[in-house]
């Protein structure tokens, strides 16, 4: 293993290297000092002491209250860059979030609630059992392919027949009329 010469040129490079990282340090920690730090996470979350009154304020909010770019409130220069600026936080210890506001709550009597549907016993029966035709015919296709590889054709094809007898039984008892009233919001 050869060990490279402390007097060759690579070496001045390195030096220089050196010295621009120690700069780099040096600004960066110089950007840290500068933010206050506080290690205790609660520290951040909570509002300060003085500030109770505006933390009461805060919970109040609704969610279209929040605008952190400022796109809502009115433009206070005649420059058109003053509307994209947007105002200093009330709260100086953290900026707003989504979270410090609450969402309206919407009127529960206007929320749609949809029916019952009808009880599967009051069913007719041959349509109850082209249902289980439409449905099953595939699940059974799939069942013999993996479980019965030697399945003799009749039985495959009479699998394919009830399947696609249940599917014309099904789409001929489809209703005929149409209601030039209805908007197809309901099925």
């Amino acid at each position: 293993m050869n060990r490279p010469d402390p007097n060759s040129a690579d070496q001045s490079a390195n030096k220089d290297d050196d010295a621009v990282w120690l700069d780099l340090v040096a600004r960066l920690e110089a950007t840290q000092s500068s933010v206050p730090e506080d290690p205790s996470p609660s520290a951040r979350t909570a509002p300060a002491p003085d500030a109770a009154g505006e933390a009461k304020q805060e919970s109040s909010k609704t969610f279209q209250d929040f605008d952190p770019l400022g796109l809502s409130a009115p433009a206070t220069g005649t420059a058109p860059e003053a509307a994209a600026v947007p105002a200093p936080a009330d709260n100086a210890v953290r900026p707003l979030g989504p979270r410090d506001f609450e969402v309206a709550d919407e009127d529960e009597d206007d929320a749609f609630v949809p029916e019952e549907p009808p009880s599967l016993a009051g069913t007719e029966p041959l349509t109850m059992l082209a249902w289980v035709g439409a449905v099953g015919g595939p699940v059974a296709l799939l069942l013999t392919a993996m479980f019965w590889r030697s399945a003799p054709l009749t039985a495959i094809l009479g699998i394919v027949a009830a399947f696609v007898a249940s599917v014309v039984f099904l789409i001929m008892r489809l209703p005929q009329d149409k209601n030039e009233d209805d908007d197809g919001a309901r099925i």
